[in-house]
């Protein structure tokens, strides 16, 4: 029988090490969008979570490495999204247009995350070889995938280097969106997408492949149009609804 003189030892919960990791880096996710790096600190994520210093630290030996993961994970979501809503979409401008557009949605939405890669890891001299530069690349892959199969099957032209293609439009998405990051102004991710997709894919195009596609397009627009008139001319005439 237990002396109940004796105090009770206190019972600790322990969580799984996958179960905090992942609760650090959601915490420090929220953090470091809420502050930014600088103003962020690994004392006031412990206090949110409910936890010492040194639990952190026992996980992620830096703030920098903590926001390397958290990035990492970030960009991880983002490329299987991607990936499962391209399996559902047809054509090469469509899914050029959804590459583009997606991207844009994401700064659109997720403004502070953009701005932690793009203001901090990415002018880090050692960006080159954390996780987060390949995942970036892996990130405008998925486009340049689309490109070299236009090029493949003649839709578009192949003497056009697919680093110029890929500067052009995550350097066009970047500048176009540039102040938006900064607090100033707004911008539509629809619009912005059309007219990105309309540029590069008109610059790539082959000509020969799309003759027929014009061609096509063109007798199309001409029997609506004879559609049409012959529709006007029935809702002038006399009792007609």
């Amino acid at each position: 029988m237990k002396d109940a003189t004796q105090p009770l030892r206190r019972r600790v919960h322990r969580l799984p090490p996958e179960q905090r990791i992942a609760d650090i880096m959601e915490m420090a996710r929220t953090v470091f969008c809420e502050k930014g790096y600088s103003e962020a600190v690994i004392s006031e994520i412990a206090q949110r979570l409910g936890v010492v210093e040194g639990t952190i630290y026992r996980y992620f030996p830096s703030k920098r490495d903590l926001l390397i993961e958290v990035a990492g994970d970030w960009y991880e979501q983002m490329l299987s999204d991607y990936d499962q809503q391209l399996q559902g979409l047809r054509g090469t401008w469509n899914r050029l247009r959804f590459m583009v557009w997606r991207h844009l949605v994401v700064i659109h939405e997720e403004p502070a995350m953009c701005r932690l890669v793009m203001g901090e890891l990415r002018v880090w001299p050692e960006y080159r070889k954390t996780p987060v530069f390949e995942l970036n690349r892996a990130y405008t892959q998925r486009t340049l995938s689309i490109i070299e199969d236009g090029m493949a099957s003649g839709e578009f032209r192949s003497d056009v280097p697919l680093q110029i293609v890929r500067d052009m439009i995550y350097g066009g998405v970047e500048h176009h969106t540039w102040a938006y990051l900064r607090g100033v102004g707004d911008f539509s991710p629809d619009e912005a997408a059309d007219s990105i997709v309309d540029i590069i894919y008109r610059g790539l195009a082959n000509p020969e492949s799309t003759s027929d596609v014009a061609d096509t397009s063109g007798q199309v627009i001409h029997r609506l149009e004879q559609v049409t008139k012959r529709l006007e001319h029935l809702a002038k005439s006399p009792g007609a609804p």
